[in-house]
């Protein structure tokens, strides 16, 4: 069975676009991704905490709702 030229032309280009068509996707899901990820690294602070300050860095304060292992007071050396 023999295949009009115009149609294999057609069949190509079809094939083409939808190559393109994928590419601009892949590219547009990466380009979100790398958007979410940055947002999450620069995330706000959460409540309570000034900026550029971890929870592990304030000592004595509490975290949440559970209270801390660690010693709030100073105990004098013996």
């Amino acid at each position: 069975m023999l295949v009009h030229p115009s149609v294999l032309m057609d069949l190509a280009n079809d094939h083409n676009r939808e190559l393109i068509a994928e590419a601009d996707r892949d590219r547009l899901l990466a380009l979100v991704r790398c958007v979410r990820r940055r947002r999450k690294v620069r995330k706000e602070p959460d409540r309570g905490e000034k900026s550029g300050e971890k929870r592990a860095e304030r000592r004595g304060q509490p975290a949440g709702t559970l209270a801390s292992c660690e010693q709030s007071v100073v105990v004098p050396v013996r």
